[in-house]
This record gives C-alpha cells, structure tokens and sequence, in this order.
C-alpha cells in the first residue's frame, strides 16, 4: 500500500456521511431471516418427497441452497451486533438454522471480530485472511474444494469429538483451539477467551451434537429416510462452494502475513460488488459491500447499500474509495487468479 492510501483517504468525511446508519432494524432482520429459513426448509422437504431429477426436486433444490445459504450469511451479523441485543434473535437462529447446519453462532462468535482488529487483520493471527494473491493459483482451487467435506467435518466435529472431549479433558482443549471455528486459516488457534456473545457456547455444543444424534438415531430405526443425510450433505456442499466463492471475492488477499494494516489499507484491501439482484444471491446479506463493511463494521447490513451511494456521491474525493469496486464475482475471481498467477511466476 503507498502512503497515500492511508494518509488521504477521507475517513472522517465519510463516517460523517453514514453515522446516522449505524442503528439496526429488528423488524428487517426477523422478516428477512425467518422468511428465508421457512423457505429454506420448505424447499427442503420439497426436495425430500418429489421424483428424483424432476423439474420440481431442481426447483426445490435451488431454493433451499440459496434461502438456507442467506439464512445461515446471518452468523456474520450476530458476530457485530451489540452486545447484549437481539438475544432472542441468537437462539431463534441456532434453534433453527444454526444448529441443523452444524455451525452454532459460538462457532464465529468472538473469532469473527478478531478478523476486523488493526493489529490482527491479514496477519497469521488472522483466521479468515490467507495471502491467496501471493500463492499458487491451485491453493485457490483447493480452498473450494474443501467445501466438499466441511459437512462432514462439521458433523464429526459434533457427533464424535463432543462427546469424546467430556471424557477426554486435554481433548477439550484441542477441539476448542483447533475445531471450534468458521476460519479459512488452518494455522488458526482459537484463545480461550475468544467469546463475545455466545457466553452459554457449550449448551449450543450440547444441543448440536443432540440434533446430530437424534437425526442419525432415526434414520437408524427407519423413521427419517437415509436420504435425508444424503440431501443435508449435497445441500451443505453447495452453500459452503457458494461461500467460498464469495469469500475468494472478498479481499483483494495481498498481505503476506508480516505485517499489520491501518484501516483505510483494510478498506483498500477489500472488496465491493453492488451487482445486481444476482449478485444478492450469492454475497447475501450485506457482504457485496464488504469493503464497505470493514470500513464500518457497525453498519447493519440492510444500510450498507444507502452508506454506498452515499459515499460514492458525496465523498469530496472519491478515488479512493471507487478503488475497492469489481465489477461482480467473475471479475473479482479473474483479478486474484491472475495476480497469483503472476507471483507464482515471479518466484
């Protein structure tokens, strides 16, 4: 980064244009996320129950991995809101979303926030950062494919290492340092007091491995059919390949590690796509303005399109800030591959 990103770029002029966005809406985040769940697990059973293949099992299909992938996007907002608010939203979320997809809000809740500190972000202390624009192009590639036994993971994580880890106290440990976070970088290891919200984690835990076991146990005796599991899985693949798309197109990627940056170099490292209807799709939730996001990590998701045009326009000087803007995914994932590529080729 030169200097001038972090000595010009006008930090006070633009929270001036947003800070009466900060406050967010309850009754958005309930409609939006209980309509999308219910749609999610309609869709669910619809898969469930018609002919395999059919135009009515795709359509089914589509609907749950988009509405259960938004639906679960939702972790994000509970690791920023305030502490101590939207309590019950939490445990709604878990109860019906969180738990059934093996990713309980403890699971991001205090990790998350470390990924927005000055002196962590883009460092080997960061969880969700990886240089993928210093590396080979393949690392990028094996990152999503990595999507195709997250679910499992996520299953044996709760189903076996839950219970085996009361029985096994150094084992409790290792799970909770090495197992217990929604990170990309596997050198990550969770502290013991990374909790912001999520105080009461363990009963979460609990209840995930309980929702795991009661599910396997029915299908067992033939009262859930096997392909539920099956359908769980292909639907987790999918959601989870969704994410990592959107996470590739997230970050520009290009610290190496070694050292930390100021917020505007944050900003500056980050990535906005307004898009479309489309690109709501697969960034839900707010995160097409992620660059935005790190600018302001207060900002509720639904104000994060207004706090855009309003920077974009009213900005004295906006050069810096249009910086961050891709054009949508495909641009984004062309623009990191090619800067890998020519790293790869320069070493």
């Amino acid at each position: 980064m030169s200097d001038r990103s972090s000595v010009d770029f006008p930090l006070r002029e633009a929270y001036a244009l947003v800070s009466d966005l900060m406050t967010p809406d309850p009754r958005i985040y309930w409609a939006d996320f209980l309509f999308h769940i219910l749609l999610g697990w309609t869709g669910f059973i619809v898969t469930l129950q018609t002919t395999l293949f059919s135009i009515e099992q795709i359509l089914g299909f589509v609907i749950t991995v988009f509405a259960f992938y938004r639906s679960a996007i939702f972790v994000h907002e509970l690791a920023h809101l305030k502490k101590g608010t939207f309590q019950v939203f939490r445990w709604v979320w878990n109860l019906i979303c969180g738990i059934p997809m093996m990713i309980p809000s403890f699971m991001y809740d205090g990790v998350h926030n470390d990924h927005h500190k000055r002196d962590v972000y883009g460092t080997h202390l960061d969880g969700e950062y990886l240089p993928f624009a210093t590396q080979k192009p393949i690392e990028m590639v094996r990152y999503v494919l990595l999507s195709f036994i997250l679910p499992l993971l996520l299953v044996a994580r709760f189903l076996l290492l839950t219970p085996l880890s009361y029985l096994i106290p150094p084992l409790r440990k290792l799970v909770w340092q090495r197992a217990s976070s929604l990170t990309i970088n596997p050198q990550y290891i969770r502290a013991p007091n990374a909790i912001r919200n999520d105080h009461y984690w363990w009963l979460q835990e609990f209840a995930t491995f309980a929702f795991a076991a009661t599910v396997v146990g029915l299908v067992i005796v033939g009262l859930l059919p096997y392909q539920a599991l099956v359908l769980w899985y292909v639907t987790a693949v999918c959601v989870f390949i969704l994410n990592s798309l959107r996470t590739l197109a997230a970050h520009a990627y290009r610290n190496p590690g070694d050292h930390s940056l100021e917020l505007a170099e944050q900003y500056l490292d980050s990535i906005n796509i307004p898009g479309n209807f489309l690109t709501t799709l697969w960034a839900p939730v707010g995160l097409r303005f992620h660059a935005t996001h790190h600018l302001f990590m207060s900002l509720p998701y639904h104000n994060l399109g207004k706090a855009q045009q309003r920077l974009v326009n009213g900005l004295s000087d906006n050069s810096l800030y249009l910086k961050t803007i891709r054009k949508g995914l495909w641009d984004a994932l062309k623009r990191i591959w090619k800067e890998a590529s020519i790293a790869s080729i320069s070493r």
